[in-house]
């Protein structure tokens, strides 16, 4: 979970340096975390992109809390 969270603070990065200050805190990790068990848990251990292009591909399932935390970093 934390590599989901590294990816997102590394995308937010060409979006601008005020982003990285609100960039995947604990709260993110929490709001995605059962649905990345949930939906990739077989993807964990590919990394971080892999498990966010997962979140991704199923934003129609997640919960409203991580498409939030997608959305918010410009997912």
């Amino acid at each position: 979970m934390h590599r989901f969270v590294l990816a997102l603070i590394l995308l937010s990065v060409p979006v601008s340096t005020s982003a990285l200050a609100h960039s995947g805190t604990e709260q993110d990790e929490k709001a995605c975390a059962p649905d990345v068990q949930r939906l990739c848990r077989k993807l964990v251990n590919q990394g971080d992109f892999t498990i966010l292009a997962c979140l991704k591909e199923n934003r129609p399932k997640l919960s409203a809390a991580c498409r939030h935390v997608l959305v918010s970093h410009g997912q």
